[in-house]
């Protein structure tokens, strides 16, 4: 299935009409750069990246999943979704009330093996399968290990007031930039310590701690994508690769390419910081 060809991976017009506890779909061969456009449905929806980063826009923001990673996003939760690079991925439409525990706001969760397994198995059952069979035996495991997956603390909240907000944008279109935190204060018309105060306020960190948070996933982006470190470490503005590896291994624990080849190869992923991103263009 393409997901620019028909885009019913995502966006499915009769999805919430299926009386089913859980719809399953999946896109094993799709070219680069889907995206669309803000909707909604009742079903909550799981978006599983095997291959490629996966976007989620909200109110607040973007989650940007990277492989072997997934998206949660709640029922009558407006959403767009974009895929960067050649993506291959997983989705499942789950009734609100289909199992306990299941997450109630948006989120990132870790894909176990058996979570990945049987998302691959029920992707392949009939969009009305049986409700007294083997088949729903299984989609009660799926949602018990649903339930029970890790949730990853990938979510950058991005702040609401104006300026800390219209600071967050320019970080954003130019993540390069090398100012520093009392000039930025500056530029927004507060005092470095209002500004950090009110930071803290609103997304619970640091100035420090966002702006690496962002090299992170926009390194990530790329680097899924095959460009090499040294390249992305000079994109980003770093020196040299030694000072971008050390960051990277600083904040996800692993450098960039052992956390790569973790997540092709399928090994249980580290927590690794994302982030919510306002630019409308990436969904």
């Amino acid at each position: 299935m393409s997901i620019n060809a028909k885009t019913d991976l995502i966006v499915t017009s009769d999805v919430d009409e299926v009386s089913r506890p859980v719809v399953a779909m999946s896109a094993t061969m799709v070219t680069k750069d889907w995206e669309h456009a803000q909707h909604q449905h009742r079903k909550a929806q799981l978006l599983y990246s095997v291959r490629g980063i996966l976007n989620c826009e909200i109110e607040e923001g973007v989650w940007i999943v990277p492989p072997q990673c997934a998206v949660w996003i709640p029922g009558d939760l407006p959403h767009s979704a974009r895929g960067s690079g050649e993506t291959e991925c997983y989705c499942l439409f789950v009734e609100p009330d289909a199992a306990p525990d299941l997450p109630k706001t948006c989120c990132t969760i870790s894909v176990t093996p058996l979570l990945r397994e049987l998302l691959l198995k029920v992707a392949g059952f009939p969009k009305l399968y049986s409700l007294d069979g083997r088949e729903n035996r299984l989609i009660a495991t799926l949602l018990d290990e649903l339930a029970a997956a890790p949730v990853e603390d990938l979510h950058l909240p991005m702040p609401r007031a104006p300026r800390l907000r219209r600071l967050a944008e320019m970080l954003l279109s130019n993540p390069t930039d090398k100012t520093s935190k009392s000039d930025w204060a500056t530029r927004i018309g507060m005092s470095e310590r209002s500004m950090s105060r009110l930071l803290l306020q609103e997304i619970g960190m640091s100035f420090g701690r966002w702006r690496r948070q962002l090299h992170v996933i926009l390194a990530l982006q790329r680097l899924t994508k095959g460009e090499s470190v040294q390249t992305v470490a000079l994109e980003l503005g770093y020196e040299n690769a030694s000072g971008f590896i050390t960051m990277f291994r600083k904040a996800v624990g692993k450098p960039p390419a052992r956390y790569l080849s973790d997540r092709t190869t399928g090994t249980e992923p580290a927590s690794v910081p994302s982030i919510l991103l306002p630019d409308k263009t990436l969904t």
